[in-house]
């Protein structure tokens, strides 16, 4: 669960991320050209970088998290070796600061040590399950994918649409996508849908307003 969730987050980043910052540069473009070209042109050019910085982003860092767990497992690995009675106290008081009494909690961890020693000092220790460990490739590809394909909203709105209704189009689509965003991430999180979404509408928005005015400044 933990390594889909991982996943799951970095998409959820990604897309959010895809869309504000193509958004935000079409309009900023937009601000100070009419130039449908130029506007177009450089939202396309913000969707590739944006794709490609987040997968990175997500590799470099899902990365150094999968490495960290690794030397984990190597240090307690030789810890039971070296130090088996201090690692037995720490799974029993593992279990006594959750209410159990000494006694029992001294049976249940040489129990678990004889049984499954290295996976009941990780679980205790990083409440992590031995053999799994976050996949750096998998945030990677799903935060490129993410981000493509939630830059891709206000771009394709801006193309499709006539002269006249391209930027309403473009906010509608953003709208959409950062509702959608929202939504996606409260039910994945099990979190507050509606707060969520409006959350999420309101930092595009506010996105939009911010961008504009810069390109109007320039």
């Amino acid at each position: 669960m933990e390594e889909r969730l991982n996943t799951i987050r970095a998409g959820i980043l990604g897309s959010n991320d895809g869309i504000l910052t193509v958004v935000g540069v079409v309009f900023s473009v937009a601000a100070a050209t009419s130039n449908r070209l130029v506007i177009v042109l450089a939202g396309l050019s913000d969707l590739l970088a944006c794709a490609l910085s987040m997968g990175s982003g997500e590799f470099a860092a899902v990365s150094s998290q999968a490495d960290s767990e690794k030397v984990a497992v190597a240090l307690e690995k030789a810890r039971l070796k070296t130090a088996f009675d201090a690692q037995m106290e720490d799974v029993a008081a593992f279990y006594t600061d959750r209410g159990v009494q000494p006694d029992t909690a001294k049976a249940i961890a040489a129990e678990l040590l004889a049984e499954k020693p290295l996976a009941t000092v990780l679980s205790v220790k990083y409440d992590m399950t031995l053999g799994h460990y976050v996949s750096p490739i998998a945030a990677a590809v799903s935060s490129t994918f993410s981000a493509a394909l939630g830059g891709v909203f206000p771009l394709v709105a801006l193309l499709i649409f006539p002269a006249h209704y391209q930027y309403l189009a473009a906010i509608v689509a953003t709208v959409v996508a950062s509702a959608l965003t929202g939504l996606l991430s409260a039910i994945f999180s099990q979190g507050m849908v509606k707060r969520a979404i409006w959350r999420n509408i309101w930092v595009g928005l506010v996105t939009i307003a911010i961008h504009y005015c810069i390109g109007l400044l320039f």
